[in-house]
């Protein structure tokens, strides 16, 4: 560690920390790293940061027109200040007037070799590095060659000049521009969206990222009977990889069908997921819906921290528990916590609606649009219409989601400082106002069987202790659905249905449309009163 505290000398004496949400590198390095990022950065002017784990640290790069695929085209890349390995999937917004004031992405990430040399201290010091990068956007061998010292009018401000190339491979592709692929890949957002939630920034203090490529290898070519799986630098223990979770169906989707979905595959889908999860599970207790035997039998509800939870998984205790309740619950904050949960049998994750430092204040709002058994989805989405002209009115943002069984929810941001009894007085009172518009499709019965299969409106949701399923958490359901995020518009699309997506139709999901809620993640928003 000498070493590499002494490298992020510099970059410590740069910034202030109680101002800047940056990492100040204080987590240990994982042995042997080998990641890379590039984070695209708006400050003074747009650049992108290439960094490659190497010696405890991110050896860094500023690269003012970004990396290409193009092998013809050479860009310049200024060698700047080392940063921490915690800084890897920092995504945030850096205050204006602080080194480096802009917005920053995670642009991609993966993993790097060296090529054509045994230490990659000693290439960089002599100026010529060839690398490898297995990225999601970046792939292929690239070189860094020093051109030798900048001067103020190259634009350097005195720092060392390099050129990044891409070499003539298989994965070179001429005309590729980084700004036609602007998204990040750890959430989806573009910097505009970043910019526009700073207080949705987090510090990536914690790495959300999921597995590497040669993490999911592993994983894959472990035995049925399962083993010690290493992700993010935290090792799990898995077992009976091979277990159906989810039978195989001819019907699901739409009469295509689908193979059995395996407890080898819910682990990939979770630590795949984990970037876009992570923001709502992060410092909150989880209550699973688990099935360890697969959605075949009958699930039930887990809540406590079991005996073999790993050291490395965060616990925490409800001290205002009562006699008989749960008191120690666990608290996901990595892609391994993910494995462990997943390994476990919980295919279904609620979190808490407040977190551990704050309990009993609530950091969203949730409107519950829960169809009974005459109700249809299309009128889920009348009512979930009539709710955004609602918000809509109200100036208040907020964003509906697919449940991945029959309903829809709307999660509201809301401002420190509200009560649950303050949220739950707020859904209700807009839900009545919705319901008395449409009454013949309402009931306001607590008990189902009174309630004539009507689609109820629950506000009693917030509450301590009492949750919505996550997003992109799976649902014990044939064909394996997910809960997914969606925008206003989509609640036109006449192809939507609330299991529309799945553990295998996810992926393309998020990488096409992101996540439409992620930008209200922390958001702090005042609640109008009536």
């Amino acid at each position: 560690m000498a070493a590499s505290t002494d490298r992020l000398a510099r970059y410590r004496e740069m910034r202030d920390f109680s101002v800047t949400a940056e990492p100040s590198g204080t987590a240990p390095p994982p042995p042997d790293g080998n990641r890379f990022v590039v984070q695209r950065h708006r400050a003074t002017r747009l650049h992108y940061d290439l960094r490659l784990e190497a010696a405890g640290v991110l050896i860094s790069w500023a690269v003012p027109k970004g990396p290409t695929l193009d092998p013809e085209v050479r860009r310049m890349a200024v060698h700047v200040e080392d940063h921490p390995l915690d800084y890897f999937d920092f995504e945030g917004v850096i205050p204006r007037g602080e080194y480096g004031g802009g917005d920053v992405v995670v642009w991609d990430w993966g993993t790097w070799t060296l090529a054509d040399a045994d230490d990659p201290l000693s290439a960089i010091d002599a100026g010529n590095l060839h690398f490898d990068l297995h990225g999601e956007k970046l792939r292929g061998r690239f070189v860094l060659v020093r051109r030798g010292k900048g001067s103020g009018d190259s634009g350097g401000g005195g720092k060392e000049q390099w050129l990044l190339l891409h070499k003539h491979d298989d994965d070179a592709v001429e005309g590729w521009d980084p700004e036609d692929h602007p998204r990040s890949v750890k959430s989806g957002r573009t910097n505009d969206e970043v910019a526009a939630a700073p207080a949705a920034s987090w510090t990536g203090h914690r790495s959300w990222a999921g597995p590497t490529p040669d993490e999911l290898d592993a994983l894959d070519a472990l035995p049925a009977k399962g083993g010690m799986w290493s992700v993010g630098g935290l090792v799990v223990k898995l077992s009976s990889l091979d277990r159906v979770y989810f039978p195989a169906s001819k019907d699901f989707p739409a009469g295509k069908g689908h193979d059995a979905v395996t407890k080898r595959e819910v682990i990939r889908h979770y630590t795949c997921a984990a970037p876009a999860m992570l923001p709502y599970l992060d410092g909150r207790p989880i209550n699973l819906h688990r099935f360890p035997s697969g959605i075949s039998e009958k699930g039930f509800w887990h809540k406590a921290a079991p005996p073999h939870t790993p050291e490395w998984l965060t616990q925490w205790e409800f001290t205002d528990a009562s006699d008989g309740d749960t008191r120690d619950y666990m608290v996901p904050e990595s892609a391994a916590a993910l494995a462990f949960l997943a390994n476990y049998g919980g295919l279904e994750l609620h979190p808490w609606t407040s977190t551990t430092a704050n309990p009993y204040q609530p950091t969203w709002t949730l409107i519950d649009i829960d169809p009974g058994t005459k109700s249809t989805f299309d009128d889920a989405l009348v009512l979930a219409r009539l709710f955004r002209t609602a918000l809509e009115h109200l100036k208040v943002a907020g964003m509906p989601k697919v449940t991945g069984k029959r309903g829809l929810q709307i999660w509201v941001p809301i401002a420190d400082g509200y009560t649950f009894d303050d949220t739950r007085t707020w859904v209700e009172t807009v839900s009545r106002a919705i319901g008395a518009t449409v009454p013949q499709m309402v009931s306001w019965e607590w008990d189902v069987s009174k309630r004539k299969g009507l689609t109820r409106l629950d506000h009693t949701q917030n509450a301590i202790n009492k949750t919505l399923v996550a997003p992109f958490s799976l649902r014990p359901a044939v064909g394996a659905p997910v809960s997914v995020p969606i925008t206003w518009d989509e609640l036109d699309d006449p192809d939507l249905r609330p299991d529309r997506w799945t553990i295998r139709t996810l992926p393309e999901r998020l990488a096409t449309a992101g996540d439409p809620l992620l930008p209200l993640v922390g958001m702090q928003q005042k609640l109008p009163s009536f």
